[in-house]
């Protein structure tokens, strides 16, 4: 048995054009511990808008129904060689119903999953039956089951098993953001949450967060360094990548933890990390090192963090997503729209313009 529908793919070709595209497409019948889901919901991640448009010129592209057409910069298009002239399906996570199942997979037939098959902006889409989560929920409510949830809960588990006992999270108000901080209140771990507004104070203010700081204020790195000193939050993340803001959390960490201390001209011995896990500034990472010589500055990505914490630690961070998927990781969406509006000038604008609180919905079959 086949099936047919559409598919979205974006190309990079070597002269900097860009083309993302419905194309007609038929699946087949899943293979052996895979099936085929009825995509109902998938939502737009900034993880999925780094395959999609990168810093494509979006403002000045070419709209047609069904396709986009935009220029890439110079610079991106060569570091992104390796994927010349190929037409790459998108969309990282979704909720559908298991339409077709293979062999040892039979179980999921019928049922509405949440999964993560990486193609999810389409029609239909193939999935890892062992990476399928059955849910209860609406399919709305399980898109985004694994990305944000499971990242979330992956920083309190990089917590724990580098030992550090609180977290500082950068652009804090996301979607993300509100799950982390639901999660440390729920787990007692000290969060120094960092935003970028006083609404966005008061969000998180009023979800229970302890510590907020608006780093538009003139007194933010006061509070930084006094919230880290309080905390004792030496681990943390940042989405936003470029700019100057690992390097301010890096610092305040050594301001808070050389108070009272002897004084070193190598600075302070306690273990001070940042990890970067996104880029919403895609500019040069900068670092004034006014933060001694014991510190660390890394990537953090989902997968390999999954591979390394073990499929104990793994599953029992899936079951906790299950328990409270409509609770704890509930997410909210400004619109929703189908896989031919996603592509259209409108749409494009506002989510691409990845703001806070301002995610997309895609209802393939809505």
């Amino acid at each position: 048995m086949t099936f047919t529908g559409k598919q979205l793919t974006t190309q990079l070709d070597a002269d900097g054009t860009l083309t993302l595209q419905l194309n007609d497409k038929t699946w087949d019948a899943p293979k052996p511990g895979q099936v085929l889901i009825k995509v109902e919901a998938t939502p737009i991640n900034p993880s999925d808008l780094g395959l999609l448009f990168a810093s494509a010129d979006t403002e000045n592209a070419v709209y047609s129904p069904g396709k986009v057409v935009a220029k890439m910069p110079d610079n991106a298009t060569r570091a992104m060689k390796a994927r010349h002239g190929m037409a790459m399906p998108a969309g990282n996570e979704a909720a559908g119903t298991v339409v077709a199942a293979g062999e040892g997979a039979e179980a999921l037939m019928g049922k509405r999953v949440a999964c993560v098959p990486g193609t999810a902006y389409g029609t239909y889409a193939i999935a890892e039956a062992a990476m399928c989560m059955p849910i209860e929920a609406t399919a709305e409510q399980g898109a985004s089951s694994f990305v944000n949830p499971m990242t979330a809960l992956g920083f309190v588990e990089t917590m724990k098993l580098e030992g550090f006992k609180g977290i500082v999270h950068a652009a804090a108000a996301s979607n993300l953001g509100q799950m982390l901080v639901k999660i440390c209140l729920e787990d007692g771990i000290p969060l120094v949450n960092i935003v970028r507004s006083a609404d966005q104070v008061k969000l998180l203010k009023d979800l229970g967060a302890t510590h907020v700081l608006d780093m538009t204020a003139p007194d933010y790195m006061a509070k930084l360094i006094d919230a880290i000193a309080e905390t004792k939050a030496m681990i943390g993340f940042d989405p936003i990548g470029g700019g100057t803001v690992s390097s301010q959390i890096l610092a305040a960490m050594e301001t808070a933890a050389s108070r009272g201390a002897v004084f070193s001209r190598y600075g302070s011995s306690e273990p001070k990390k940042v990890y970067i896990y996104g880029a919403l500034d895609i500019g040069p990472t900068i670092l004034n090192r006014a933060f001694g010589l014991t510190w660390d500055l890394s990537g953090w990505l989902l997968t390999p963090f999954m591979g390394k914490a073990g499929p104990e630690i793994v599953g029992r961070m899936r079951a906790r997503v299950a328990k409270d998927l409509t609770t704890t990781f509930a997410s909210y969406y400004k619109a929703k729209v189908s896989l031919e509006d996603m592509l259209s000038k409108a749409a494009v604008s506002e989510y691409n313009a990845r703001r806070t609180n301002e995610k997309y919905l895609v209802v393939p079959n809505g």
